[in-house]
């Protein structure tokens, strides 16, 4: 079977109908063929198995053949960041004159892009015809749809028409917040002899790309083994806007240097950050050392200010007597003293965090306390109208019903309060990176940025207790903790508590 049988067949599948093969793996030590696919639409188990069947059988002679679905769809700022990317990679000369401003994304059937250019750049690229075509070719293998590119200059003036009719001014589009990154220092190396330039915040990783480049502190490293027996690191950094978890396969050549890596040594990686049912996992392919420039201090985004006043949603005083108990040891630790924190969860229509899916799931409830001088003192806790039906699986979860969110406010109504809740506290919660994309993703659609540190109380625990699984009730059953598990507020007010616990047995904050 050949690529071409291979797509028609997997094309008959439902929700596979504009899947596109973006590419093969080969692995001949562990004699597997993996075919990997992309789609634009939501698929069914039926279809990943019928593509499961068909790469076992297009897999050559002795190798087993799978199959790795994700759905990926094109958006101005996923097609924007891929081109970034790809110019990046392969044409440093084209990447040093187009920025993310200088591209413009018109979506459609062919996806048009446009490059902004000056009379020098124009020359360039005129001169390198080719990259271009390349630009569409690797667009067509990453998204399911053709892409055609051109050149505009920078300083073209408006467009008048003939007839000289007035026009209605077209709405200007939403600004697509750039992404941030800083330079890569103090490079020494051990997979790449080729020190990367740039990282990007951890805070904007929240798109799916081939190479990304992150650095920051590790905080955690963990061995693991793959279902064959296979070993690989799972690592934790992070770089003061945010943590980052992922996976790295040890090579030979490289094994002894990386596993010379202990927690508080600072590291560049580069690898791929990609979606995966619907979630972004990063995969580090190369592993070196490398540090934020000294003094770094993370650039904030631009955004709306602190709103001056509560409008929907107005905190509570919080008296809670059962954390009275909590402060009879030793003074607390200096960390939980200086700082405020809010400690948040959320209740959502689903597990997709990300934009990148193409089904980003909504939120039907906040729920956070604020920690202040090391005591629980006030509550800021709403449902939120998601503004779609919740599945019987999130209603027997959560206990959330359709005729409970009804008429609560929607998302847009709650975010500047939440924001203003936040203003100035480090963010604290469990697997919180998880909460904080939605909140991230959100907020911006409003025009608030939550740039804010956040701590993860999985990760802390993970380093101070042995347990056998760092489940939020494992925690609380751990201290003592009696709450009502998957509503929000509830599991704010345990989280903060475990929090206190945790930080009182560590003596500070992470990487403090």
């Amino acid at each position: 079977m050949d690529q071409q049988e291979f797509l028609a067949r997997i094309r008959a599948e439902e929700g596979l109908s504009r899947a596109v093969l973006r590419k093969i793996v080969v692995d001949i030590p562990d004699k597997t063929c993996l075919f990997e696919i992309v789609t634009d639409a939501a698929y069914p188990a039926a279809s990943e198995r019928a593509a499961a069947a068909a790469a076992a059988e297009a897999a050559p002679a002795g190798f087993a053949g799978k199959a790795h679905i994700r759905r990926h769809v094109a958006d101005e700022r996923l097609v924007r960041h891929a081109i970034l990317d790809y110019l990046a990679a392969r044409y440093s000369a084209a990447a040093a004159c187009i920025r993310a401003e200088d591209i413009v994304v018109h979506l459609g059937e062919p996806v048009r892009f446009v490059f902004g250019v000056d009379a020098a750049e124009r020359g360039y690229f005129e001169r390198n015809g080719g990259i271009l075509a390349e630009v569409e070719r690797m667009l067509g293998r990453a998204f399911c749809n053709r892409f055609e590119g051109s050149l505009e200059d920078k300083d073209k003036g408006d467009v008048v028409e003939e007839d000289g009719a007035d026009e209605p001014e077209e709405e200007p589009a939403p600004q697509l917040q750039p992404l941030r990154t800083f330079a890569v220092t103090g490079f020494e190396p051990i997979d790449l002899a080729e020190a990367p330039v740039l990282a990007t915040y951890i805070a904007d990783c929240n798109f799916p790309s081939e190479m990304l480049t992150v650095c920051g502190t590790i905080t955690q490293i963990r061995e693991r083994e793959t279902q064959k027996g296979k070993p690989y690191l799972r690592f934790t950094i992070g770089d003061g806007t945010g943590t980052l978890s992922f996976s790295y396969f040890l090579r030979k050549k490289t094994e002894a240097k990386i596993r010379a890596l202990k927690e508080g040594d600072s590291i560049v990686c580069t690898g791929e950050n990609e979606l995966f049912r619907d979630k972004l996992g990063y995969t580090a392919r190369y592993i070196n050392r490398g540090a934020p420039p000294a003094g770094f201090v993370p650039e904030k985004r631009k955004g709306l200010p602190v709103p001056a006043r509560y409008t929907c949603v107005k905190p509570e005083k919080l008296v809670d007597y059962n954390q009275l108990s909590l402060f009879e040891q030793a003074a607390l630790p200096k960390d939980l003293v200086d700082n405020t924190f809010v400690v948040f969860d959320l209740e959502t229509t689903g597990l997709s965090n990300t934009a990148a899916s193409g089904n980003m799931d909504a939120i039907t409830e906040i729920g956070a306390v604020k920690i202040v001088r090391g005591e629980v003192r006030e509550k800021f806790s709403t449902l939120v109208d998601p503004q779609r039906k919740l599945t019987e699986e999130i209603v027997k979860l959560t206990g959330l019903t359709d005729e409970m969110l009804a008429g609560a406010p929607k998302i847009g109504e709650v975010i500047p309060d939440f924001y203003k809740f936040c203003d100035g506290c480090l963010l604290v919660g469990h697997n919180v990176q998880f909460d904080c994309k939605f909140i991230q993703y959100y907020g911006e659609q409003s025009g608030y940025m939550f740039d804010h540190r956040a701590y993860d109380t999985v990760d802390i625990a993970r380093s101070a207790l042995f347990l056998p699984n760092y489940k939020l009730n494992t925690l609380a059953a751990f201290y003592g903790i009696d709450f009502r598990h998957h509503r929000a507020y509830d599991d704010a007010l345990a989280t903060a508590k475990i929090f206190i616990e945790l930080i009182k047995a560590k003596k500070c904050l992470p990487n403090a």
